[in-house]
């Protein structure tokens, strides 16, 4: 990921009528707030003629053209005030303060009891893509867009089957503390995330608003493929999530249910079509009450969504024809509730019915990590086994920050990567580490760095730079071993 730049709040003064209008325009509504992209940001500590030549990049705009920044605010699960109050109080603190819109948590002023009482973390939220493109916009420009919520700490609730034997599907109430910052700790090529955000977005507005499916048509599926172990079922349960916060002014109700795909299939013949059918009247149900924003997620659609084709040629039985149909009739008939989302994922698309690829929305590619996003997924696992103290910083030195993907590509050859254990030397261990893991999956990824602790000498005592050393070769021995 690229390097954070900020906003100026030391910047030339805004146009005469944007202190005038900034307070009296409203906010807009999370569906409309979410059509626009998050801003980037531009250095404080830049000098004063850059800054000017950053105005001249993009002009200052109306106020009501100002770009929209999600500002996530999580409440405490034993606060009681009221959302909109904590809404009002975030948004004057935010008018108040001179620090930058950048990703990242946003310090609570100790002066602020209300806040300090209620709330337990303010979070910029999905800059990332204006980051990496260089967009500049200055302060005036930016209009924070306030989410309060709280988690729900239930598990997930389970519905059971015919038989009793398999549940048909998970039921969770989100936000759900579950996958509290799993948007955050997935990492993709850029603009995969927003896309999907904004699809999600425009998918349900589109509906609210009454537009003619007759000459727009749009159907609120979604379609993850790709190679196992990607993040593509976590990545439909963080989607979810973060548009449950999104909308939680417009939907008092979240509600993710994950189908269970081989609950479905009866040893009855014939009956596999019918289960499917009482499962989506139970979804139907649910979607019922315009309150209640729902998401159904199926995995590995490809064994509900087998192509017909198959069967028809006798290389499957004949009753997941009957699946298939009922799995299409019943996904058509939730076309016409405005706040239910589809979401699937694929190992093996070749595999799904082509007449259910065809009402995809979106049909995205989940490949295995980019150069840059191995990197910052390993950069993040030794940062949490510093946090725990599993990793020490070498020989006592001061603290050390292993740098990020951008930063370090910056500095790769400057003189102080001579230091043996300066944060620079340290990144560029990581660095040869993520290119040797070209191929391997985010999952495998994930587990490195706890195989490597598993291969140190002496694991109760192990410095960042002897771990690193020893990330290498046991990156070097998984990707040999992965390819047989």
């Amino acid at each position: 990921m690229s390097a954070p730049m900020e906003i100026s709040f030391t910047a030339p003064p805004p146009p005469p009528d944007a202190a005038s209008t900034a307070d009296a325009s409203p906010l807009l509504e999370p569906a409309a707030a979410q059509m626009l992209p998050p801003v980037a940001a531009v250095s404080s500590s830049q000098p004063m003629q850059q800054t000017a030549a950053a105005a001249a990049v993009v002009a200052p705009s109306p106020a009501d053209d100002k770009v929209l920044v999600s500002v996530e605010v999580l409440l405490h699960a034993t606060s009681v005030a009221r959302h909109e109050d904590v809404q009002v109080a975030v948004e004057r603190m935010l008018e108040a303060r001179s620090l930058s819109y950048v990703d990242g948590p946003v310090p609570i002023p100790a002066d602020n009891s209300f806040l300090l009482e209620n709330v337990k973390r303010i979070q910029i939220s999905d800059t990332d893509e204006w980051v990496e493109n260089h967009k500049v916009l200055l302060f005036w420009q930016v209009k924070p867009v306030v989410h309060v919520f709280q988690l729900s700490e239930d598990g997930p609730g389970e519905e059971p089957s015919e038989d009793d034997t398999l549940s048909s599907f998970n039921e969770w109430a989100l936000p759900a503390k579950e996958f509290d910052g799993l948007w955050e700790s997935l990492l993709y090529e850029v603009g995969l995330k927003q896309r999907l955000l904004r699809y999600a977005v425009s998918a349900l507005l589109f509906t609210e608003r009454g537009v003619d499916t007759c000459l727009v048509s749009w159907n609120r599926i979604v379609l993850l493929h790709g190679p196992p172990g990607t993040g593509k079922t976590s990545l439909c349960k963080a989607l979810a999530q973060k548009l449950s916060i999104r909308f939680k002014s417009r939907y008092s109700m979240c509600q993710l249910i994950e189908v269970n795909a081989h609950s479905l299939f009866s040893k009855w013949f014939s009956e596999s079509g019918k289960l499917v059918a009482k499962l989506f009247q139970k979804i139907q149900e649910m979607v019922e009450e315009e309150s209640n924003l729902v998401f159904v997620l199926i995995d590995e659609v490809e064994s509900l969504a087998a192509a017909r084709q198959a069967a028809i040629s006798g290389s499957e039985p004949s009753d997941s024809i009957r699946v298939v149909n009922a799995l299409l009739t019943q996904m058509d008939k939730l076309k016409s509730w405005p706040n239910v989302i589809i979401l699937t994922t694929s190992n093996i698309t070749t595999a799904i019915d082509i007449a259910f690829v065809d009402r995809a929305d979106i049909k995205a590619y989940v490949g295995p990590p980019t150069l840059q996003a191995r990197y910052e997924i390993l950069r993040s696992c030794i940062q949490e086994l510093l946090r725990v103290g599993i990793l020490t910083y070498p020989q006592g030195s001061s603290v050390p920050c292993i740098l990020n993907y951008s930063t370090l590509k910056e500095k790769k050859h400057c003189p102080e990567a001579a230091e043996p254990h300066g944060a620079l030397h340290l990144s560029n261990l990581l660095y040869e580490a993520a290119k040797l893991c070209e191929g391997l999956s985010g999952r495998s990824l994930r587990k490195l760095p706890f195989l490597t602790h598993a291969s140190v000498t002496n694991p109760s005592c192990c410095d960042a730079s002897t771990f690193l050393h020893t990330l290498i070769q046991t990156a070097r021995r998984e990707v040999l071993e992965s390819r047989g």
